[in-house]
């Protein structure tokens, strides 16, 4: 894992005021218990907020490969109070976007109520910058980082439940002995002859006798329809009033000698004879959290001698899973020890009364990919239109006004529907992000956070398995595309093409190669510098932000096509870091479906001439490494017209006719 990877951001008092937007002073209290973060607390001691760190939380990795930092703050009703970008690596964040744009983006998730359904919280967020929108992938990696990290705080402080709750809402009337059959109380028995045996040792034994030592009945009243019923509604509405988010109301109805709450919980603050038991928890009920029933309001209830209400907070039971209730009886013994006998009940929430647990919230992915079927389903059918183009390459070869009106027209909507209108664009960021995510940590949810440029990488991968780099790079790239369409304008408008030759051409190849390997390299030591190289690229300038860039970066992409238009795809020959990137797997390509002829560079080299790229050296041979499938070759080597072959044994052929005559 990257170095820089290892420590989380930590929040001062200054940053928290200003998260939580409340004035000071303010101090923070760490807690590295459970779901780690800051409680953020007034000088009157109450608490504020919560901040946690989306690397410390959720583990969030840009696409860059490299780690997500943002301190996200929450109020105590669970909503977003703020948040702030402390560390990225985010190609579109490093260059061309202002701090106040990423900061406007960040805080736009203000004011999100947790508790609201998830497609609620994904809608997009006003002042959200129009630049940062259109980079999706980063803003999706940032959006799911903040997302996660506010929820699982929000859950770890309590402010509110990922778990199956409790039925507060649903009442039917009911007596006594129905909440009984329906589980709702839970019985403990001691009789006097019980604590007699017990207690035989004691210095006053209990007498024995069939009457109870002690009988008491337990159970939450959470639900309507126990503690409605148990106790009117009045004072239901006054022992559950103010439970906090996970808290809980336990009843104990009790008859018999023996007391559940004794008669030192007024001095000492603490009910010492009932404990709650759930796990490794033994919990004893603090005097401020009970509230003294002087009768049932239920009927059909026996005689009883006291029944009280006590607070469970819900930091200490969980009210939904099953946990045990016992009185303790104490005597003291002949011999000066002490005598303890306990008297228990086992209870579990009623599934009548149980909530189904919230479905968990889809995964952003999902959600994001479900929001943009159109997109997918564009891109998919240009995708499938490709395909049967490149499988029917043998057909459509063989009718070059065909082929040109395919050529131009798939072109077209490469640029104006791929790149311009669904910003899909490959670059060689994403090949460094990759190769990063494999040292930090490959996460598919990284890249299948932008539908478009999943599918895209998907098909080019393993189109380089059946066609080379050219699948991509002459037919889906929409900045070749650009260069092409221009180049096309400008040799109608007759401007002479220069023709570079051979020998340096095939040098300058080395400038892409050398460029790539220097990003990868580069990205290692660091992103930032990584990217700053990676700037080579004008694909963010002209097709992701159509231009709308500071005047340096517009005048070196005008200079690159204006380049273009007396070489064709200049760029793509002897610049293009990612062409390099690619030709480097398509080493790899398992089919060679491009055809030669015996006499292709010794007889005739007019592809040679004609090849957008200058794939075709002086010997007919293609270098699958600069091809770009454009398959202009394949359709002069069946134009009877155009190749020089094809020429001499059409007129080998008249000669031979008008001989016969």
């Amino acid at each position: 894992m990257a170095t820089d990877a290892i420590s989380a951001a930590q929040p001062d008092a200054t940053l928290a005021t200003d998260l939580l937007g409340v004035a000071g002073p303010v101090s923070l209290r760490r807690s590295a218990e459970g779901v780690p973060g800051w409680g953020v607390v007034s000088a009157s001691g109450e608490t504020l907020g919560y901040i946690g760190s989306t690397w410390e939380i959720a583990g969030s990795v840009g696409y860059s490969g490299r780690p997500l930092d943002i301190l996200v703050a929450i109020d105590t009703k669970a909503k977003i109070a703020g948040a702030r970008l402390m560390r990225h690596s985010e190609p579109v964040l490093t260059l061309g976007i202002s701090e106040a744009d990423i900061a406007a983006f960040v805080n736009g998730f203000a004011g999100i109520d947790l508790a609201s359904p998830r497609s609620e919280i994904l809608e997009p967020q006003e002042g959200a910058p129009d630049v940062i929108a259109r980079a999706t992938v980063s803003t999706g990696v940032i959006r799911d980082g903040i997302l996660r990290t506010a929820r699982t705080l929000a859950i770890g402080r309590g402010l509110i439940s990922d778990s199956a709750g409790i039925d507060r809402i649903s009442y039917a009337p009911s007596d006594w002995n129905a909440l009984l059959a329906k589980k709702a109380l839970r019985r403990g028995f001691a009789s006097m002859s019980d604590a007699a045996l017990a207690s035989a040792e004691a210095k006053v034994p209990v007498q024995p006798g069939e009457a109870p030592f002690l009988e008491f009945w337990t159970g939450l009243i959470d639900p309507p329809t126990v503690g409605q019923n148990l106790l009117g509604q009045q004072l239901y509405t006054q022992a559950v009033g103010s439970l906090g988010p996970r808290d809980a109301a336990l009843i104990v109805i009790s008859r018999g000698l023996y007391s559940p709450r004794g008669p030192l919980w007024r001095r000492s603050g603490l009910f010492d004879r009932l404990t709650i038991l759930q796990g490794a928890t033994r919990y004893h009920p603090k005097a401020e959290d009970v509230l003294i029933v002087k009768r049932l309001a239920i009927t059909g209830a026996p005689e009883i001698k006291e029944a009280s209400v006590f607070r469970l907070p819900g930091d200490a039971i969980d009210p939904t899973l099953p946990f045990r209730v016992e009185v303790t009886a104490s005597w003291p013994a002949r011999t000066g020890a002490q005598i303890v006998y306990v008297i228990g009940a086992d209870y579990a929430l009623p599934a009548i009364w149980r909530l189904a647990p919230p479905a968990p919230p889809e995964p952003l992915w999902r959600e994001i990919w479900a929001a943009k079927r159109i997109q997918t389903s564009i891109v998919a059918t240009m995708l499938g239109v490709l395909t049967l183009i490149l499988f029917a390459q043998e057909w459509i070869v063989h009718r070059p006004k065909l082929w040109r009106r395919l050529r131009l027209g798939f072109l077209a909507t490469t640029l104006f529907v791929l790149g311009w209108g669904l910003n899909g664009q490959l670059s060689v960021v994403q090949v460094v992000a990759f190769v990063q995510s494999l040292f930090s940590g490959f996460r598919w949810e990284t890249f299948l956070i932008e539908p478009v440029i999943f599918l895209l990488w998907a098909f080019v991968a393993l189109g380089l398995l059946f066609w080379g780099r050219g699948v991509f790079c002459g037919w889906l790239c929409p900045f070749g595309a650009l260069q092409e369409l221009l180049n096309e304008t400008a040799q109608k408008l007759g401007i002479r093409q220069i023709s570079v030759p051979q020998a340096l051409h095939e040098r300058l190849w080395a400038l892409k190669y050398t460029l790539f390997v220097a990003i990868v390299a580069l990205s290692f030591y660091s992103m930032h510098d990584a990217l700053v190289l990676a700037e080579a690229e004008p694909f963010k300038t002209a097709i992701s932000l159509r231009f709308l860039r500071a005047w340096p970066f517009v005048l070196f992409v005008l200079a690159l096509l204006v380049a273009g238009l007396f070489v064709e795809r200049f760029y793509c020959r002897y610049l293009c870091p990612l062409g390099a990137g690619l030709a480097i797997p398509a080493k790899l390509k398992i089919f060679d479906w491009l055809k030669r002829r015996p006499q292709c560079g010794r007889e005739c080299r007019y592809c040679e001439t004609q090849c957008t790229v200058g794939a075709i050296d002086p010997l007919g041979r293609i270098n699958p490494n600069e091809c770009v499938l454009c398959l202009r070759c394949q359709v002069i080597q069946h134009d009877e017209t155009a190749c020089m072959i094809l020429k001499r044994r059409v007129r080998a052929a008249q000669a031979a006719k008008e001989s016969n005559k």
